[in-house]
């Protein structure tokens, strides 16, 4: 890998950036259990990016109104009181994928430009991408300084927040839409499929170890910026993209680490008096 060359440098520097909101707010997405929304959000975005590429204009819009709507439809079907929270999110995940699918191969004939939407491109990362990345950075920090005891309080003890004065709707709505821009900023770099693998896996990894809030969100940082740097490594030596190769290295240490978790501990031997 050459360090030297202006592409390795920024795919190191996006996914340094990247460590950030993986690990502040990947803790909050594993303890309030919303991977599977962080997940819909960020393949929902796929018909936009599709409409983004064939007509010019910024990507990063284009997810941020997908993103937006994608909230909007998904409170209106639960509004409803006969759908579920995750019904909700299959149903509009599934019809996003779908449309986007459409809209590439057959509408606007741009098959080729789909493994790049769905998969990211970390190597063709430009300047204005990490300074997006950096803004939506330190606004999760922010963030998470002034709402973690909110949003710790209205995911564990809803009835003690309002008796604290708390305010959990909004509290809540800020993190959803927090996880929005995180999965927004992740799209170029590992594509619209991919965008747990960063905000969620090494979150859940860790969390395998620890039940302290302040390791968990530390040591997710450190262990997203190990597994992306090794990512940005493989995807430059063996010629392949760089958010499967995320995946799978992030899925391998999960893998180790339970297992690791789950294996027999040896007894420990009495000391005779």
């Amino acid at each position: 890998m050459d360090l030297g060359a202006p592409y390795i440098q920024r795919a190191l520097l996006e996914m340094l950036l990247l460590a950030v909101p993986a690990g502040v707010l990947g803790t909050w997405i594993v303890l309030r259990r919303l991977a599977f929304f962080t997940h819909a959000v960020g393949t929902a975005s796929f018909p936009a990016l599709v409409l983004a590429s064939a007509w010019g204009f910024a990507p990063q819009l284009a997810a941020v109104a997908t993103a937006l709507g994608f909230g909007v439809a998904q409170e209106r079907l639960e509004r409803t009181r006969r759908v579920t929270p995750d019904a909700a999110t299959g149903l509009l995940l599934v019809a996003a994928l779908a449309l986007g699918v459409v809209l590439a191969t057959d509408v606007f004939e741009s098959g080729a430009s789909v493994d790049t939407l769905l998969f990211g491109s970390l190597l063709a990362l430009s300047d204005t991408d990490l300074w997006v990345t950096a803004g939506v950075a330190a606004a999760v920090v922010l963030l998470d300084a002034g709402l973690a005891r909110h949003w710790l309080a209205t995911g564990f003890e809803p009835g003690s927040a309002r008796a604290l004065g708390l305010r959990p709707a909004r509290a809540d709505r800020l993190l959803l839409a927090a996880c929005g821009a995180a999965a927004v900023i992740t799209l170029d770099a590992v594509g619209a499929l991919l965008v747990t693998v960063v905000l969620v896996v090494p979150a859940a990894t860790v969390r395998l170890c620890t039940e302290r809030l302040t390791v968990l969100r530390w040591g997710a940082i450190a262990l997203a910026a190990v597994e992306g740097v090794a990512a940005v490594w493989l995807a430059d030596t063996a010629n392949v993209g760089a958010g499967p190769a995320f995946a799978v290295l992030g899925a391998a240490v999960f893998a180790v680490v339970a297992i690791w978790q789950r294996a027999p501990r040896p007894a420990r031997r009495a000391v005779a008096p």
